[in-house]
């Protein structure tokens, strides 16, 4: 009967030390090319990402690069360093994901529907998608890392 307990009770606590919580998202995290850092955080109950860091390699005459590409012209002088890229994003216990959030992509200026998963602690998978089919999208890693 002793045995059956200790089992139980390190089932039950192996089991919290490896579930998931809403807020495992959360950190700094390199994009897929580490040209950039995006902080993930809550913000009124949902899930944001703001570019906190361009490598100085991709800098434009000394200054990070411009928005260029957003389809609101006044816009497209803003600086990529500190804009919002994810948002929306709320956690699915059931799925173990944070979906139905937004990723704006600077590159092309388009905004895609979202929904990212994390594969360990360290690797969040996130797949942009248009139309609401998730089999038409992009997927893209992106790693754990520090400011």
């Amino acid at each position: 009967m002793k045995k059956l307990m200790l089992f139980v009770f390190l089932f039950v606590f192996s089991t919290a030390i490896f579930a998931q919580t809403a807020d495992d998202i959360t950190g700094i995290w390199w994009n897929d090319i580490k040209s950039s850092k995006i902080k993930i955080e809550k913000k009124d109950g949902k899930y944001i990402g703001t570019i906190v860091y361009i490598i100085p390699e991709k800098y434009v005459n000394g200054a990070p690069e411009k928005d260029d590409r957003n389809p609101d012209v006044n816009l497209r002088s803003r600086s990529r360093l500190n804009l919002q890229i994810l948002s929306g994003l709320v956690y699915n216990a059931t799925e173990k994901e944070w979906a139905s959030g937004s990723i704006y992509d600077p590159k092309n200026g388009k905004t895609y529907d979202c929904y990212v998963w994390l594969e360990g602690k360290d690797t969040l998978q996130l797949k942009g998608f248009v139309a609401g089919i998730r089999m038409l999208g992009r997927k893209s890693a992106w790693t754990r890392t520090t400011l």
